[in-house]
């Protein structure tokens, strides 16, 4: 659906993502991972078009992502950054039929309405209709997010490709695991997905595959239970972890040094 071909995004003389090649699959979840400052999120903007390789170049559906029309690529492809602010003082259902905007003048715009309600379903933010987007907590306005992406790609010809930048930073945890069950349903229904997430244990949950990069490289990408083992992470992260029972990573906190 999605591909990168050794794609280097730079600012100035600093090199934030060197050579990356990777790919979304339909029906499939990719986790990106990675330390701070790793390019996690400069490989979302590439993948998505907001941001141009110095080289390299990314594909969606063997097309050159710069020869598509922003119209007919906001119909196949969503994306949801770490934060959005407005301009004007809109509800949340409001902001999620922005994601509609894309099918205005199409037999799409028929089902704008239904989108909207669906989306708002999906990411149990149907109670937050009504209330300002202004008002909301960092946590509801990342679950309105959400819904307006999947609006956005209601109606969209298949494959569609869903990006995610740290979408669980805000949310506690109940709906943090719901958000991820709600990513394995997307896929599972022919989405391909591109998360962004820290939480090693979450991108265990939710990934067909996890990429993790380092200083702006891809080091190693491959099945969860061969990319996130304890000495591999320790020596990405500096920090020891520990394998528990049930697969899951605990890493070893007292290890750190004090800032």
């Amino acid at each position: 659906m999605i591909s990168a071909r050794h794609v280097t995004v730079r600012a100035g003389q600093r090199t934030l993502l060197d050579a990356v090649s990777l790919d979304m699959v339909p029906g499939k979840v990719l986790a990106v991972i990675g330390p701070n400052g790793a390019g996690k999120s400069t490989l979302l903007g590439a993948l998505a078009g907001t941001l141009r390789p110095a080289s390299g170049q990314v594909n969606v559906d063997g097309r050159a992502l710069g020869d598509w029309r922003p119209v007919a690529l906001a119909r196949r492809r969503a994306v949801v950054g770490q934060s959005a602010s407005l301009a004007f003082p809109m509800d949340a259902a409001e902001v999620v039929g922005l994601g509609r905007l894309p099918w205005h003048g199409t037999p799409g715009a028929a089902r704008d309405h239904a989108a909207v309600a669906a989306a708002l379903s999906a990411t149990q933010a149907t109670h937050l209709a009504g209330q300002a987007y202004a008002t909301l907590s960092g946590g509801e306005r990342q679950r309105v997010q959400i819904a307006r992406a999947l609006a956005q790609l209601d109606g969209a010809d298949q494959p569609a490709a869903l990006l995610l930048d740290e979408p669980t930073a805000s949310l506690d945890v109940r709906h943090v695991a719901s958000l991820l069950r709600l990513v394995r349903r997307l896929a599972q229904g022919g989405l391909a997905v591109l998360v962004v997430l820290h939480d090693l244990n979450e991108a265990a949950f939710v990934a067909d595959r996890v990429a993790i990069l380092v200083e702006g490289r891809l080091v190693a990408s491959g099945l969860p239970r061969d990319v996130l083992d304890p000495v591999s992470v320790a020596q990405i992260y500096g920090i020891e972890f520990r394998k528990l029972a049930d697969g899951s990573l605990l890493p070893r906190f007292s290890d750190v040094c004090v800032w």
